[in-house]
């Protein structure tokens, strides 16, 4: 709650700006009424859900461990998460609530993390989910999950870059001294897979992308990985995401790039090497070209 009332508003009061908020915080619960949390710890929403009369992002709590009778418990939630996401609303869950998200169906065929402690029981479960648990965040079609407990940081940080752009997110970040989103579990960001596309082949070459991008190898790898021709791998890949596959790479390693230079006191080289560029004058030129300043600038001016 409190990453998303501040966002736009506790940076600017601290620097002497004006406050812009960049969202209206509702807190609401099945029927309005006080929420018991973890041990004698009570939250006590500002509505009911059937009081949202408006919703651009609604973001599912964790719903504590008992995830077998997770529907039983929140049974008025889920025909109300149906309802909003048809009408456009992103849904964002973290930890054991990623689970009532995945009870409506609402996350088949999509990605999604959650607790590595409840990533098993979660596959026997809602085996239609594509389950990644080695991510901290994901992002699929309007779907936002995080893992952990803590991981509620990093997902609420990355939708506020999502909806709100890079530069009030890291403020967000400064104001409240917090880490900036640690999308992969080895420290690494990812950028989100394009997945409004239905070419199968093209989703598994980025996955392994995502997976190897800090590794040095040459185009043909992921064409061979998929069973194409360099040829008609770029074509089919430019199609279905809308970039050639060396430039979905420089992406993927500039954006691992930034995140490293947030939170990492590596060297420029180090950086370099880490994100797959032994060449530290190239990859200073492509993050120059990227990101419209150098490493060094990038890193005086975001860096935590």
């Amino acid at each position: 709650m409190e990453v998303f009332r501040h966002a736009g508003s506790l940076w600017n009061m601290l620097t002497g700006t004006t406050p812009k908020p960049a969202f209206e915080v509702t807190t609401a619960s099945a029927n309005g009424k006080a929420v018991l949390c973890d041990g004698p710890l009570h939250i006590k929403p500002m509505c009911a859900l059937r009081d949202v009369r408006k919703t651009d992002l609604i973001f599912v709590p964790t719903t504590g461990l008992g995830i077998d009778d997770v529907v039983e418990r929140n049974a008025a939630v889920v025909p109300w998460l149906k309802s909003w996401q048809k009408r456009g609303a992103a849904i964002a869950s973290v930890c054991s609530g990623v689970g009532l998200v995945a009870a409506t169906g609402m996350l088949d065929g999509k990605r999604a993390t959650t607790h590595w402690g409840l990533a098993q029981r979660f596959r026997e479960k809602y085996p239609k989910v594509k389950w990644m648990p080695e991510l901290m965040v994901t992002e699929d079609q309007g779907f936002y999950c995080g893992g952990g407990v803590h991981a509620s940081l990093d997902l609420s940080l990355y939708l506020v870059e999502k909806f709100c752009g890079h530069d009030i997110a890291m403020q967000t970040a400064k104001a409240l001294l917090i880490e900036t989103p640690r999308a992969w579990q080895s420290g690494f960001a990812i950028v989100p897979l394009k997945t409004e596309h239905n070419d199968q082949a093209i989703s598994n070459a980025q996955e392994w992308l995502h997976e190897n991008f800090h590794h040095t190898f040459p185009l043909e790898s992921p064409a061979r990985r998929v069973g194409m021709s360099l040829r008609n791998f770029v074509r089919r890949f430019k199609h279905a995401t809308g970039d050639s596959p060396l430039m979905y790479l420089q992406k993927l390693r500039i954006a691992a790039a930034r995140r490293l230079l947030e939170n990492n006191h590596r060297s420029v080289q180090e950086i370099s090497d880490a994100v797959g560029y032994q060449d530290v004058a190239f990859f200073r030129q492509l993050f120059q070209r990227h990101t419209g300043v150098s490493p060094s600038a990038y890193r005086e001016k975001f860096g935590v």
